[in-house]
């Protein structure tokens, strides 16, 4: 078995396979589904049409993040990929703006789907060998269905992180032996441990850490989720206010630590707190973290020290902090 570090470079440079043990889908029907959607979370919902997607944001009205979400748009539904432990919750949410002349039914269909994530520079090669039309090319979350060894499977442009590849959408009966084929045609599965490094490595931010109602999706870097053209939606006042007086207060930075520390443990320069530590992974390459620190502290190269671990900031590849004019 390949070390963690070794799974890690293949999931980056080469083909990975991986299963996600619990996965979160949320799908939605009637003809109001794209508008609904669209007035609900941050990004351009209604323009899309079938077979496209993106990225979009659930926040409240203070425009607090609640979850990041992958939207994939059917000829007749929409698929909401959400994080596992904000299903129940986002059913609710989305339910109680719902009023009862909109033509939307929403589902929670978790269990009936597997998420799979197909990673790595040689992925689309691999897609190729199994007679998939490469569809690199295509924007992030370009989607269609098509057929891998008489198996149904929905693939998608983008791993959900900063890497190039795909995620597959497939009935949870045939997601093993659908991992299988991919992996006899030469993937590497993943575990979930090195999974969970590169989350945090690419900088993902997940429910109950980086996305909570102590943050915003701009401080979050979340900006490539976020339409800045469109109409109204829940949060928008704020987050137009933010952005048209660069009123980001603090950011979400990696920070590559000498030893470990609990979650929360607050960052320091010179003895004056600049932030607080949200993820901490011990890895084979060092303890890496995650953390928001003040905008005028600086950022990418900053020496900090949090608990009894000293600390350098450095930029996560999934996140952009760019303001929009």
């Amino acid at each position: 078995m390949s070390s963690l570090s070794e799974q890690k470079q293949i999931a980056k440079k080469e083909t990975a396979i991986y299963q996600h043990p619990n996965c979160g889908v949320i799908e939605l029907t009637g003809e109001d589904s794209l508008q609904f959607l669209h007035n609900q979370t941050t990004n351009e919902i209604k323009s899309l049409k079938p077979g496209q997607g993106c990225h979009t944001v659930f926040l409240n009205a203070t425009a607090r993040t609640l979850d990041l979400a992958t939207v994939y748009v059917t000829q007749d539904r929409i698929f909401l990929l959400v994080s596992p432990n904000r299903t129940q919750f986002l059913m609710a949410w989305l339910d109680k703006y719902l009023f009862p002349m909109d033509q939307v039914k929403l589902n929670n269909v978790s269990e009936e789907y597997a998420v799979l994530t197909l990673s790595g520079e040689t992925s689309s090669d691999l897609l190729t060998q199994l007679g998939i039309y490469p569809m690199a090319e295509q924007s992030f979350a370009s989607h269609e269905m098509t057929t891998i060894n008489d198996i149904s499977v929905r693939i998608a442009v983008g791993t959900g992180l900063a890497l190039a590849g795909y995620t597959l959408l497939v009935a949870a009966s045939q997601a093993s032996p659908l991992q299988e084929t991919i992996a006899n045609a030469g993937a590497t599965p993943i575990s979930e441990q090195v999974w969970q490094q590169l989350s945090l490595e690419q900088g993902r931010p997940l429910p109950d850490y980086e996305l909570t109602e102590d943050y915003n999706p701009l401080e979050a870097g979340l900006y490539q989720a976020i339409s800045f053209d469109k109409g109204c939606y829940i949060g928008q006042e704020t987050i137009a206010r933010l952005n048209t007086y660069k009123g980001v207060k603090q950011r979400l930075w990696g920070i590559n630590l000498s030893q470990t520390v609990d979650p929360e443990t607050p960052i320091t320069v010179e003895g004056k707190k600049v932030g607080k530590i949200t993820r901490v992974l011990e890895t084979e390459e060092g303890v890496k973290g995650l953390g928001y620190i003040r905008t005028k502290a600086g950022g990418e190269g900053l020496q900090v020290q949090v608990g009894d671990a000293k600390g350098e900031v450095v930029a996560l590849p999934f996140l952009t902090h760019e303001y929009h004019d």
